[in-house]
């Protein structure tokens, strides 16, 4: 279900209820004006009239206000990390290893009072997965909240791959470029699903990884993407990164005006229309003949869409920047990006595509004084830095994306991976270091 353009804290443009007083407003004041009252006398009405509509109006705007600044705060009081994670040589695991990485570090961190939702501002905390290339070299990075979900990503992906490498970095690779973009040139492209959030894209177990076949039988829809980045120039980077915000109901207790359910709702709504049953009674339109049934093609949505229902659920957004040192920007890597996460899309069900980006088609129109581009450009190497996401319409709004739909974009590969410049430690680590805390990890 696409997030709808509600308020300012999720990043969206507006709140229709606001354009809607507008426009009241407005109409006020020229049916005012067309039975001959003076544009004085029609303001003077409209203060008249303030104590009915302006405790709306400043309880709108302050309640924006204050929800992002103590959101804020909670954001960066529980610190970033940012983790390099150094492949091994080998990996056996299917991305079914992943997928259980990604789900044990799930918390949506309800609040147990309105004390902390309204003055602690406690709220889900992003986590975001990276890939990036610099200059053809490909590395594997998450940022995370550096409180408690650090060493537990850490104990969970060395219990999953006892080989890997993991690597605190002391200085964020954002840190390289200027964020005033000074000479750099940058364009910044948003990612997300075509269609609604309940119908999932294609995953690893459709590409058959889950059964564990050899090396050179595996189909891994990660290859592509890994080709692409070692194959960009020495002085070309891209950055590619995944914000995952855990999934949890929407309600007054934890921040949201407005109440709505969680996604399983929707999907499952979804389902029962596909299934042609009544959704109180579950029970479906009898099959005989002449009656309408279902094809293999239905029944396979409905399976999958099931099996991803049962997954734990993200809100994502996906950015991913193509920088370059000034007069050395080409266009030619931006379509061979793009064109890598179509290994996702499966006809008739859902796929991932570009859904904005820092250009207009028509600039004399929507960018006459050359002005907005440049900004854009600013606003979101300073949103990767911080590893936040917000939408500029409502076609990149976050979609709900499970574990299982992660863990297909973003896992160890193994030696499918051919790409030479993707690097790996050259010995395997035959266990987890000994100094990893171990405690209760329960969020």
């Amino acid at each position: 279900m696409a997030t709808k353009p509600l308020t300012k804290a999720k990043g969206q443009l507006f709140d229709p209820g606001k354009i809607l007083a507008l426009v009241g407003i407005v109409i006020i004041i020229f049916v005012l004006a067309r039975i001959g009252v003076s544009q004085f006398q029609a303001l003077t009405f409209l203060f008249a009239l303030s104590p009915l509509w302006l405790p709306y109006v400043t309880f709108y705007l302050f309640y924006d206000k204050w929800m992002d600044m103590i959101g804020l705060d909670f954001y960066l009081n529980n610190g970033r990390t940012t983790l390099e994670i150094k492949l091994p040589p080998e990996v056996f695991k299917s991305p079914e290893a992943m997928e259980t990485v990604i789900a044990q570090i799930h918390n949506v961190n309800n609040p147990d009072n309105y004390m902390q939702t309204y003055i602690d501002g406690k709220r889900p905390l992003p986590y975001s997965l990276e890939l990036v290339s610099t200059g053809g070299q490909v590395k594997f990075y998450v940022n995370l909240p550096t409180k408690k979900t650090k060493e537990l990503f850490k104990v969970n992906l060395y219990s999953q791959y006892p080989g890997v490498e993991i690597v605190e970095v002391p200085l964020d690779y954002t840190a390289e470029i200027p964020s005033n973009l000074e000479g750099y040139e940058c364009m910044a492209i948003h990612m997300g699903k075509k269609k609604n959030s309940e119908y999932p894209i294609k995953v690893y177990t459709e590409f058959g990884l889950d059964k564990l076949p050899k090396e050179e039988e595996k189909l891994d829809p990660m290859t592509p993407m890994l080709e692409a980045l070692g194959s960009i120039k020495p002085y070309e980077r891209v950055w590619i990164q995944i914000i995952c915000t855990p999934h949890r109901e929407k309600n007054f207790k934890n921040g949201q005006l407005k109440k709505e359910p969680a996604w399983d709702v929707p999907g499952r709504a979804e389902i029962d229309k596909i299934m042609r049953r009544d959704p109180k009674t579950k029970l479906g339109q009898i099959e005989m003949e002449g009656a309408p049934r279902l094809t293999p093609g239905e029944r396979n949505m409905v399976e999958m869409m099931e099996t991803n229902l049962s997954k734990y659920a993200y809100e994502v957004g996906i950015r991913w920047l193509y920088l370059t040192p000034t007069g050395k920007f080409t266009g030619d890597v931006i379509p061979m990006i793009i064109r890598t996460f179509t290994q996702y899309d499966i006809q008739g069900r859902n796929g991932i595509g570009a859904r904005w980006r820092t250009d207009f088609d028509y600039p004399m129109f929507s960018d006459p004084l050359g002005t907005k581009i440049p900004t854009y450009k600013k606003e979101e190497l300073k949103r990767y830095k911080l590893r936040k996401y917000a939408n500029r319409t409502s076609s990149d709004a976050t979609k709900i994306f499970t574990s299982l739909e992660l863990a297909t974009m973003y896992h160890l590969p193994g030696k499918v991976a051919l790409t030479p410049s993707l690097q790996r430690i050259t010995s395997t680590r035959s266990e987890a270091p000994s100094n990893l805390p171990v405690g209760n990890y329960s969020l």
